[in-house]
């Protein structure tokens, strides 16, 4: 039991030197950085939740409706073509949320790679790391847009 809780749940009254021990023993830093470990939790649990709604999705879109099934076919009112635009919001909210979980993990990827790949000490961290997730991250956004343009050129009619 922390100091906080051992002033709370006694019976007596507070004098003045137990709530100064008490404010001085509370956590300090910001939000985030008070509650790192709780929100990353919390984010972990909503990426497995995303996960395994994604994967039930999928697998109603690939082996319960039948190939080539239209708008005629439905399951519980939803049509495939709903279906998969339900499993591409969530795919979205998944990404973004993937993202997130980077970010809090930012700092200790740039330890590994430093200490692993380059042989580095870990430094403190100057705001480089920072430009350099940003730069990733556009790279990577840029990579999807220009695989997405690809295809787009390669598409097709067949009719």
């Amino acid at each position: 039991m922390n100091p906080i809780e051992a002033e709370v749940t006694s019976s007596e009254t507070p004098s003045t030197e137990s709530v100064t021990v008490a404010r001085k023993t509370a956590p300090k830093g910001t939000f985030w950085s008070r509650y790192n470990t709780i929100i990353n939790f919390w984010l972990d649990v909503l990426l497995l939740i995303l996960f395994m709604i994604q994967a039930w999705m999928f697998a109603v879109l690939r082996v319960v409706f039948p190939r080539g099934a239209g708008s005629d076919w439905k399951i519980w009112g939803a049509t495939p073509l709903d279906w998969s635009e339900a499993l591409f919001t969530t795919y979205c909210i998944f990404a973004a949320a993937v993202v997130v979980h980077v970010m809090f993990h930012w700092q200790w990827i740039c330890a590994v790679v430093a200490t692993r790949f380059f042989h580095c000490k870990p430094g403190k961290d100057d705001g480089s790391h920072t430009l350099i997730g940003v730069s990733v991250l556009v790279f990577l956004v840029h990579l999807l847009v220009l695989g997405i343009l690809a295809t787009k050129v390669g598409l097709v009619n067949s009719t």
